[in-house]
């Protein structure tokens, strides 16, 4: 089992930035790929990012450019910087992990609020 801790949302003005971090613990040992998902109100969870034990990443198109995702392996960390936020960046952020034997853990998620 995976545990994470995760940190840094909150509430921000259109441009402006944030930086969120999740770290894992339990038996981080296992992971292969990090990440971050995030689901608005009446929308499904879709992907943001994710990056892989090699710092392979991945992004959605709508943040590309915008976000930057990076991982501590030491640390068992994850990290997303974003900038240029929107209004349609405001949602709920949950980490994610998948392990070596495709188990996936969530994160309780993070509030981020893009707003004026």
């Amino acid at each position: 089992q995976v545990q994470f801790v995760e940190s840094g949302g909150g509430l921000v003005q259109p441009g402006g930035s944030l930086r969120l971090s999740c770290a894992a613990s339990g038996r981080p040992s296992s992971i292969y790929v990090m990440g971050w998902y995030r689901q608005s109100p009446g929308r499904q969870r879709e992907l943001v990012a994710t990056i892989t034990n090699t710092h392979t990443t991945n992004y959605a198109d709508s943040v590309k450019d915008r976000f930057t995702i990076s991982r501590d392996n030491a640390k068992n960390a994850v990290y997303l910087q974003m900038n240029s936020l929107k209004f349609e960046d405001t949602a709920v952020y949950f980490c994610y992990a998948a392990s070596w034997s495709s188990e996936n853990y969530w994160g309780q998620g993070t509030q981020v609020t893009v707003s004026s």
